[in-house]
């Protein structure tokens, strides 16, 4: 879907701020961009809308190369959520969301009612925010607004710099949360740009490692960045914790649990699925005074977990990435 090939961006005093970058993004992947301030991630995804020109290299999407596209067109069928939002302040709500399809010369009805889908999409009832201003509403759902307009020409790429940094952190939390949903919902292209690590690997089905300079150092599945990382400088990026980080993309394994035999369903104080990660099920299970939870697969229970499990689980995850 997005295919840079030798990608890189000097400015006028020499400095480099990309280089040599080669990189595909899948249709419907969620890739991450992440590193430390000053290597390049915001502009190289500034320079897929061509916010920013690349100064050597092609950007494709779908196949075209964008530098030979009218840039204004480009940015209309390229969704763009930034963290300091821009939203209209003067606007009502769903006029903000409104924007992009009136521009498109939708009708006032049709852009309405786009606009309202999308509100309640993001999980902002129609009935309570389509009248209120920007600054009625807390940082979190001004986010949300955001997302919701640029969802709102239907855009197959988006872009998203640093969407959620603006927030306190469980409001984060929740942010994320709400957007994969979406993102399992509607299966758009997204790159995401953010500063922290912990960030790219829950929401990445890709993770690009950017080191200083405008270096792709390392361009893999969460799993695999932070199991197997390329360089000195991604091991020490990713940090000393990283084993740790692999709860939140290992997924239950039915070989790491305990039968259910003699187990009353009474004696479960909590249920999970057994498509949840490590880190869910973990979660679960300090808030829970009995020790072990059941895991089930649709309506049954197949097995319990207990913390020696999810120990077991995490050092044959680790075992396996150093085998690799």
């Amino acid at each position: 879907m997005i295919r840079l090939s030798g990608v890189g961006k000097t400015y006028d005093d020499g400095t480099v701020a990309v280089q040599g970058l080669d990189l595909e993004v899948g249709q419907g992947e969620l890739v991450c961009f992440v590193g430390p301030s000053g290597c390049g991630k915001s502009t190289t995804l500034k320079m897929i809308n061509r916010l920013i020109e690349p100064t050597t290299g092609t950007i494709e999407i779908d196949g075209r190369d964008v530098t030979g596209q009218d840039p204004v067109e480009l940015r209309r069928g390229i969704g763009y959520v930034i963290q300091q939002v821009g939203l209209f302040p003067h606007q009502k709500i769903v006029t903000n969301v409104m924007t992009v399809p009136l521009l498109y010369g939708e009708s006032k009805a049709t852009a309405r009612r786009r606009a309202l889908e999308l509100m309640d999409l993001v999980g902002l009832e129609p009935a309570t925010y389509a009248d209120r201003y920007p600054h009625q509403l807390s940082g979190g759902q001004r986010q949300r607004v955001g997302v919701a307009r640029a969802l709102a020409a239907n855009p197959p790429v988006l872009l998203m710099d640093e969407p959620f940094g603006a927030v306190d952190p469980v409001v984060r939390v929740r942010l994320q949360d709400e957007f994969l949903r979406l993102q399992r919902e509607l299966g758009k292209t997204v790159v995401l740009v953010t500063h922290d690590i912990d960030e790219a690997v829950r929401m990445g089905d890709r993770v690009a490692v950017f080191a200083t300079g405008g270096r792709l150092a390392q361009y893999g599945t969460p799993a695999e960045v932070l199991g197997r990382p390329a360089d000195d400088f991604v091991a020490d990026f990713v940090g000393s914790t990283r084993g740790l980080r692999r709860l939140s993309v290992t997924r239950i394994d039915r070989a790491h649990l305990e039968p259910v035999d003699g187990v009353t369903t009474g004696a479960l104080g909590a249920v999970i699925d057994v498509d949840s990660s490590l880190e869910e099920a973990l979660a679960v299970l300090l808030r829970d005074d009995r020790g072990v939870i059941g895991v089930q697969d649709g309506p049954q229970v197949v097995g319990v977990l207990t913390p020696d499990g999810i120990h077991r689980a995490l050092r044959a995850s680790l075992a396996d990435a150093e085998s690799a």
